[in-house]
């Protein structure tokens, strides 16, 4: 049960983020060109999966991109909102198929896998 509740989870911020991203009139392109972009950070795993697991785990953490809407909202920052937007959604698809926040010891072992 806990496994489906966080499949959910994940489920609704990526519903949430991309409707408030596009109720705000962004841009659907831009939404598509970086859905993807933070898994860009799987490439810390060329330099072995403790490495990897700590940056592939910096970028799906919600933390930074709540951080950066919250700052930007606060500071007037325009391009903040599309970020964390789009940050936010790609970490709940991730959650929503399964993707979790990675462990040392192997890509495929993720808390998703351990509930």
């Amino acid at each position: 049960m806990p496994r489906v509740l966080l499949h959910l989870e994940g489920a609704a911020v990526f519903i949430g983020a991309t409707l408030v991203y596009f109720l705000l009139g962004l841009s659907w392109w831009v939404y598509l060109l970086f859905l993807l972009a933070p898994d860009l950070s799987a490439v810390g795993y060329v330099f072995g999966t403790r490495t990897g697991s700590i940056v592939y785990n910096l970028a799906h953490t919600l933390i930074w991109p709540l951080a950066i809407g919250l700052a930007g909202w606060w500071l007037g920052w325009s391009w903040a909102a599309p970020v964390s937007l789009i940050w936010l959604g790609h970490i709940g698809m991730d959650r929503m198929v399964g993707y979790g926040l990675k462990y040392p010891d192997a890509f495929k072992h993720n808390h998703l896998n351990r509930v």
